[in-house]
């Protein structure tokens, strides 16, 4: 019997986005003296638009996502192989040596953040699958689903990382994890994984140790030479003044100079930070508001994860589940990277803070996700007898 039929609607959840849109929205405004465009303005328009898209979302049952999964997998792996050839001539984009981008001319299209959710959509659409072939659990039957997980995911991140763009491809490989952590594979299989992957990067770790002049070179004549400038920045970032180490230094000036309570609205002294209205608008915060200001945007977050959580266990249906699974994945590990890399914990990725950093198809993509959210919460029926 059910206990509750009404759909409903999560307000806690469309609060916090509410919330999150107008620091980004107000944090892009105070910077907009040291930008050269209306950075503001723009992502207010994203806003609006991605609030037209969560309504369009919320009329059609999350569902039905299952049988345009694999078109929207091919699509976006289409056009990220269009992007690796560099076609269309004049519209694929390269910026900042990374050719990720669709120039339309009226807008830019960054095929990487729509991936992330074409990605969550197939991976839940293939364990659902998995699980209503086979009900019984066995070493064979988990070994085949790690290796249909591993066969979907391996082109796109692979492509991504091509760009290169390593940081997304980070964030590919962080709903990939995560989703097999709650896909029902045996724990001894998971740990094997996890052993080898520590085994994998102890060995890069003592190759660059041993051979670091080797290992530059390596990366450089194979477009991974930023990495490796952004390691170095990140372990020696007075080494270098320019580049990626300029960009650490000035942004922990940034964030230090905040102190407890900020410098006030408009307030700042260390206003030349490249990219700072994406990449490093966290620091525009902190430098503003101070740690205060900085605590209550991660409490925020805070209370964004736990809604998707609390969301995903509420759900019966395990499409539904693993679907949320995917975006808890991704969220928590870009605001972990980002944040982290702006107070040199990480090395710079280049991953924006989700729903604060400016950018119209990323802005888009997590807004996406949160009308997925709520569909699902809205079709989530409550029985009297459930535990």
């Amino acid at each position: 019997m059910e206990k509750n039929t009404s759909p409903k609607i999560d307000y806690t959840l469309i609060s916090i986005i509410i919330l999150l849109g107008i620091t980004s929205i107000f944090t892009l405004y105070t910077l907009e003296p040291f930008l050269k465009e209306s950075f503001y303005i723009k992502q207010l328009v994203w806003y609006i638009g991605g609030s037209i898209v969560i309504g369009v979302i919320m009329l059609i049952d999350y569902d039905r996502l299952r049988q345009v999964s694999w078109i929207l997998y091919g699509f976006g792996v289409l056009m990220l192989v269009m992007l690796q050839l560099h076609i269309p001539p004049g519209i694929a984009n390269e910026v900042n040596g990374t050719w990720g981008w669709f120039d339309l001319g009226f807008i830019s299209l960054q095929p990487a953040e729509f991936m992330k959710v074409f990605l969550i959509i197939i991976l839940a659409h293939i364990i659902v699958m998995h699980k209503e072939k086979f009900k019984a659990y066995s070493m064979k039957h988990d070994l085949w689903l790690l290796s249909k997980i591993a066969f979907i995911s391996f082109p796109p991140i692979v492509l991504i990382a091509l760009q290169p763009d390593f940081g997304s491809a980070l964030v590919l490989a962080s709903i990939v994890i995560s989703t097999i952590l709650v896909s029902g594979i045996q724990w001894r299989i998971i740990f094997s994984l996890l052993g080898l992957a520590m085994l994998t990067i102890g060995s890069l770790v003592i190759l660059y140790l041993t051979f670091p002049e080797q290992v530059e070179q390596f990366a450089e004549d194979n477009k991974f030479g930023h990495i490796e400038s952004r390691i170095n920045g990140w372990l020696n970032p007075n080494s270098n003044a320019q580049g990626d180490a300029y960009q650490l230094i000035e942004n922990l000036k940034a964030i230090g100079s905040g102190q407890l309570s900020g410098k006030g609205i408009g307030g700042f002294e260390v206003s030349h930070i490249p990219e700072r209205q994406t990449d490093f608008i966290f620091s525009a915060i902190a430098e503003q508001f101070g740690f205060i200001g900085s605590s209550v945007l991660l409490i925020l977050f805070f209370i964004l994860i736990y809604r998707l959580i609390h969301i995903g266990l509420q759900s019966n249906d395990p499409f539904g589940t693993y679907l949320i699974t995917g975006m808890i994945g991704m969220f928590t590990y870009q605001i972990f990277q980002n944040i982290g890399m702006s107070i040199n914990l990480l090395p710079i990725t280049g991953v924006p803070l989700p729903f604060i950093s400016y950018g119209g198809s990323s802005t888009l993509t997590y807004l996406i996700t949160i009308g997925i959210v709520l569909n699902i919460h809205y079709r989530t029926k409550v029985y009297m007898f459930d535990s």
